[in-house]
């Protein structure tokens, strides 16, 4: 659970470790700003991946379902700077599909943590694999991250992708080179 009383105090302290005045009128109500901002942005640290897939639709047809550019924004949590970009989630059904919806949800419900780019494909895979049981799963992640364009390297507009494969993703390269040629569709 997140304690808001815990970040204001250190809002409050690395606000006075950077030399600033949190008396100041900006200032003042930063503390609780980033407070409830925290709430909100890592608000995927208690849900369940598995409550977005439970609700199911039994299909005939088993082909390959793919929700491609879903928006996400994470944290980076080796240095508490935004990463952001696209998700792109594919998944070869065993009788049962969830509502395309539930891909997007599960995606947030890992990205609202401090996270890593590589650890956040695997938790979607994963998750799907676990709670969908569908034949296989592929994610590709492409995201932009913060800590290489304001610090350090310097580097905007550098991405980092990500792709995991899981189930009949993983030696098939037919199934594999159809995801990728549907993302460029």
């Amino acid at each position: 659970m997140v304690d808001q009383e815990k970040i204001k105090a250190a809002v409050k302290l690395l606000l006075e470790g950077i030399g600033e005045d949190t008396g100041r009128e900006g200032l003042l109500e930063t503390p609780d700003r980033i407070a409830r901002m925290y709430t909100e942005i890592f608000g995927g640290m208690e849900e369940d991946a598995g409550e977005h897939l439970k609700k199911r639709f039994h299909v005939k047809n088993n082909e390959m379902v793919v929700e491609k550019d879903i928006t996400f924004y994470s944290t980076c949590e080796h240095h508490l700077m935004p990463f952001y970009g696209k998700a792109h989630v594919a998944y070869i059904p065993n009788g049962e599909v969830v509502g395309l919806s539930k891909l997007a949800r599960t995606v947030e419900v890992f990205t609202r943590r401090p996270q890593l780019q590589e650890q956040l494909t695997a938790q979607i895979a994963d998750a799907l694999m676990e709670h969908l049981k569908p034949q296989g799963v592929m994610v590709m992640i492409e995201a932009e991250h913060m800590c290489m364009t304001m610090r350090g390297v310097k580097k905007p507009g550098s991405k980092t992708v990500t792709i995991v494969t899981r189930g009949i993703f993983e030696e098939n390269n037919v199934l594999q080179n159809t995801f990728f040629a549907l993302l460029k569709s």
